[in-house]
């Protein structure tokens, strides 16, 4: 169906129609705009989130933890998806709202220029019928005027009393008015022939020529509109598969959690390479009271300790008693606090061989970029050496000096950290060993409990040799081998004084075999560090244990310098 045919007399309706088409397209455009806004402060907010719960320290010191990789995982994911978003804000941007605003201002131009066109037609087809009025007004007139003169001429003519020459003029004046009327309807019958052809042109030719293109002009606008619905589904259709991905990605990251690895890396971060206490022994105050073999007296003495030593237990050891005072374990009680050494032997044994393999590969990384630097720098001089115009071979020996200086100090550092974690792997190994032996051979379960809280093998250790005591572990490091400082401890004679100290720090001394002591204290020094990181002392009370060597200044006498 045609506008041009059907509509032939509606042209205000279709003048207001095209303008409402216009303004729905822009109200689309409109909301289109709205939308995309809307896309993209979903993104920023997204974004934002993910940024605010990104871990903000370095990839080193960020847990392992399954749980927490999936999360990161997830914010990974949501920052990608955060992006489609963006993409489908723009996709709507450039391809619906920008070419929505483009086609809205192309449909004004080719509306105002369609309806201007229109009404020249009209106004062409009012001027037609205005001349065409004015002939017909004319014609009408001079009929009259005819018509007068007639009845003029007539009255005069029979009247007698009339003379020639009025009755002449009379004659004349009729003649006249009759062919001026003869002249205005040739006139009139002229204009009107143009005005009906004009008119006939105008609603046949021109008026269905100008609404045809209106209304190809509105169903374009139509077609248009359809368009862009489909591009507006399409940019949200075109990010499925990759928002798919996405949320594939975050259930892949859900599965990937695994409780036994956690467990696992918790036992890997914390453990410290101990052996667990062991039990308490039963320590027999009674025995330096006189019996008589008939006053009948029950001992305290446990009888399966009676019957499995045959005997009544050797006299305690004054300072062994004294000592067990303070057996607060360090599982439950304090550790001592020592400041953090650069070998880490304020740290457990298997923290303290993770923390020197990490400095291991720390260093061994730079060197190898010095290494890679001073490869480089020797290039370069070997390229001036041969071509001069390029630069001074003799200005990179200062930084080549400086590279090779750097090397070996990072190679010092590497081979001071090896021997300290081959120190630690030995010392981990021997008690290895050690324990798988003492599971071997273990001849009764009351065992005696080790100053760090570990058993000992041989009961006689605690009744009959109290001269073979185990001294205190090293800093921080609560279970040592039980064994590792067998025939350090007290002998019969006191050992003699090698120099004296002065302590920097306090020091409780809740452990086994470990001394009290006071800020700025003086002690006697009678054993020196043999490398596990305590020193033993000795009080002007007599008193006698371990003293963390960090916490004191030592002073030896010349005479008895590495006694």
């Amino acid at each position: 169906m045609s506008w041009g045919t059907e509509l032939w007399d509606q042209f205000d309706n279709l003048d207001k129609h095209t303008q409402w088409g216009i303004d729905f397209l822009e109200r689309y455009a409109k909301f289109v705009k709205e939308r995309l806004d809307v896309e993209q402060n979903y993104a920023k907010q997204l974004r934002n989130l993910v940024k605010k719960y990104c871990p903000k320290r370095s990839k080193d010191e960020e847990p392992r933890f399954t749980s927490c990789l999936s999360f990161y995982s997830i914010l990974n994911e949501l920052n990608d998806y955060a992006g489609q978003r963006e993409v489908v804000a723009e996709e709507m941007a450039h391809k619906v709202y920008g070419e929505l605003m483009r086609y809205s201002q192309d449909l004004k131009a080719e509306r105002k220029h369609h309806l201007q066109e229109g009404r020249k037609a009209q106004q062409y087809l009012d001027h037609c019928w205005k001349q065409m009025d004015n002939s017909k007004r004319k014609f009408e007139r001079e009929c009259k005027e005819a018509e007068k003169s007639q009845i003029s001429y007539d009255r005069l003519d029979n009247d007698i009393n009339a003379t020639k020459s009025e009755v002449e003029k009379a004659k004349a004046q009729f003649y006249l008015r009759t062919h001026m009327a003869d002249e205005s309807k040739n006139e009139y019958a002229a204009q009107l022939q143009t005005f009906n052809a004009e008119q006939w042109k105008h609603y046949n030719n021109a008026i269905p020529h100008i609404f045809k293109n209106l209304q190809d002009m509105d169903e374009r606008r139509t077609v248009k509109l359809g368009e862009t619905y489909r591009s507006f589904a399409e940019a949200e259709r075109r990010v499925i598969p990759i928002v798919s991905k996405c949320l594939e990605g975050m259930v892949s990251a859900a599965k990937a959690v695994d409780e036994r690895r956690d467990s696992s890396i918790v036992i890997e971060s914390f453990k410290s390479g101990f052996e667990p206490p062991g039990d308490f022994p039963f320590e027999d105050f009674s025995q330096n009271l006189s019996r008589t073999g008939s006053d009948g007296t029950i001992s305290n003495t446990p009888k399966g300790d009676r019957e499995r030593d045959g005997a009544p237990g050797p006299r305690p050891d004054p300072k062994h008693n004294t000592s067990r005072t303070k057996n607060k374990l360090w599982l439950f009680g304090k550790k001592p606090k020592a400041p953090s050494v650069e070998d880490f032997s304020h740290l457990p044994p298997e923290q303290r061989r993770k923390r020197l393999q990490q400095r291991i590969d720390e260093l061994s990384k730079e060197l190898q970029k010095e290494m890679d630097q001073r490869d480089a720098l020797n290039k370069m001089k070997d390229v001036y050496e041969k071509n001069p115009q390029m630069g001074d071979p003799s200005s990179l020996q200062p930084k080549i000096s400086e590279t090779i200086c750097n090397m070996e100090k990072l190679r010092s550092e590497i081979h001071k950290n090896e021997t300290w974690l081959s120190e630690v792997e030995g010392k981990q190994s021997s008690r290895g060993d050690r324990r798988h032996s003492a599971d071997n051979h273990h001849h009764t379960p009351q065992g005696r409990e080790s100053p760090e809280g570990s058993y000992t093998d041989d009961t006689s250790q605690e009744h009959h040799t109290p001269h073979h005591r185990s001294g205190p572990p090293q800093p921080g490091n609560p279970n040592p081998d039980p064994h590792e400082f067998d025939d350090e401890f007290d002998d019969d004679d006191p050992l003699p004084v090698i120099g004296h100290c002065k302590a920097l720090y306090s020091f409780d001394g809740q452990n086994e075999g470990t001394l009290v002591m006071a800020e700025d204290e003086v002690l006697y020094i009678i054993e020196e560090d043999k490398g596990d990181g305590w020193t033993r002392a000795r009080k002007q009370s007599g008193e006698e244990g371990y003293v963390p060597t960090s916490y004191v200044e030592i002073t030896l006498e010349k005479n008895s310098k590495g006694s």
